[in-house]
């Protein structure tokens, strides 16, 4: 099942965004999740993943410290927050899911975040 991204939008440089990736899987908490970006030109980036149980986390040197992944297992959502935004994090945000019963990695269609200076 492909999950769904929500939250992305046009914003000025220093906002901040909360995004969010529902996944209906019933064996949501056993999966770890976690956000892809790809901004026009360059290759695609992991910035940010986390653990079915969400106890570990894991970020890319560009955004630590301005990006807090979570989620909430009881309500099957992952969530990304986004301080700080500058232009260079103007990108698509793709969520991503591991499911671990099957081995197969689930991609959402992404959401646009587009940071203006």
């Amino acid at each position: 099942v492909q999950p769904v991204e929500s939250g992305g939008g046009l914003v000025q440089a220093g906002d901040s965004l909360r995004l969010s990736c529902g996944h209906s899987a019933s064996d949501f908490s056993d999966n770890p999740m976690g956000w892809h970006r790809q901004a026009p030109g360059r290759q695609r980036e992991v910035v940010a993943a986390i653990s079915g149980r969400g106890d570990r986390t894991n970020y890319s040197d560009s955004v630590k410290g301005r990006f807090t992944i979570s989620r909430d297992n009881a309500k099957n959502t992952m969530y990304l927050q986004i301080n700080s935004l500058k232009p260079e994090d103007t990108a698509t945000y793709y969520c991503f899911v591991e499911e671990v019963a099957t081995g197969t990695t689930y991609w959402g269609q992404g959401t646009q975040v587009t940071v203006s200076s």
